[in-house]
């Protein structure tokens, strides 16, 4: 039996942190017809490694201090941007969670990417010390005031008496909306916490859940339903979607392979890892699917048995 992975904070926090939260501001940038001796320039007194290149307020390209070393090397110094930069741009959203922009690293193996928001416009870049400053910063914060949240959370049911009580979370998740990625995940992650979840626990189900959120929202026509059954002894999440439905399951379970329509993989989603990282987390997982009848997915997270989720969500007498 595959071991499953321990979930480590820096981890969670990659799922959680949304880009427009860690990326740099305001852009430094350059135009087609900045000089080659002048982009030098601004690469030193700016400390940085490359810069966009817009015309008028339209992204065109990106150059780096490697385009700018072999320009020198090939003593053009007074030959343009435009001449030397890469067209193939590859950028990110402001409002994609930071795993998106990890994955963009790591597949096209860039060394900044362009933020643009929702209407195309460049907002910000971002950097992998952008990303470890970012997750830092969130490491840092807010520890003292989540403690009290987990305390009245894990109170909650105190009045309650029951043979079995347990907690269900519902929520709707609508087709194409990228910008509403990742909420429902977080609220999971943030319920188990303040019941008293152990971290590695509580972010084995968020990222899970993220997985499965983002499969509602990039292969369903009409989004779909994401529901957290929180027991003492175990976590049920349960993903359901009309459609389209996966043609093959075995194959879907392949890493890479990917039905992602057109205009997603434009964005960089997409990368067919998502079943997968769903199956590497969970104890166990159960896929149903038929072709235009749509899609069950119910996944299982089991708890030590010295574990219990809050003392209140037990069996009571």
């Amino acid at each position: 039996m595959t071991a499953i992975p321990e979930i480590t904070k820096v981890q969670e926090l990659i799922y959680e942190l949304k880009i427009e939260q860690v990326m740099s501001r305001p852009v430094i940038t350059v135009t087609p017809d900045t000089r080659i001796d002048q982009l030098k320039e601004i690469l030193r007194v700016n400390r940085i490694s490359g810069v966009p290149v817009v015309q008028g307020s339209k992204l065109v390209g990106i150059i780096s201090i490697e385009d700018l070393i072999k320009a020198l090397e090939r003593g053009e110094m007074h030959s343009t941007v435009g001449e030397k930069m890469s067209r193939q741009v590859i950028t990110v959203n402001a409002h994609d969670s930071v795993v998106e922009a990890v994955k963009r690293f790591e597949e096209h193996g860039v060394g900044r990417l362009p933020v643009l928001d929702s209407s195309g416009q460049l907002v910000g870049i971002l950097t992998s010390g952008d990303i470890t400053r970012g997750l830092l910063h969130a490491i840092g914060l807010g520890y003292h005031q989540e403690e009290i949240r987990r305390y009245r959370a894990s109170h909650i049911f105190e009045d309650i008496s029951s043979d079995r009580t347990s907690l269900i979370l519902c929520y709707h998740i609508p087709a194409r909306e990228l910008q509403k990625a990742g909420e429902a995940s977080s609220k999971i992650k943030k319920a188990l916490y303040r019941l008293g979840a152990q971290p590695g626990f509580a972010r084995r189900v968020a990222i899970a859940a993220y997985e499965a959120e983002m499969n509602l929202i990039i292969h369903t026509l009409h989004g779909g339903d994401l529901i957290a059954e929180i027991h003492p002894d175990k976590v049920r999440l349960l993903a359901v979607d009309d459609g389209p439905g996966i043609p093959d399951i075995q194959q879907a379970m392949q890493p890479g392979f990917s039905t992602a329509p057109d205009w997603i993989r434009s964005l960089g989603f997409g990368a067919g890892m998502g079943l997968l990282n769903i199956k590497r987390c969970s104890d166990q997982m159960m896929l149903d699917s038929q072709v235009g009848v749509g899609t069950r997915l119910e996944v299982l997270f089991y708890l030590k048995e010295e574990a219990v989720l809050g003392e209140h969500l037990s069996s009571t007498s």
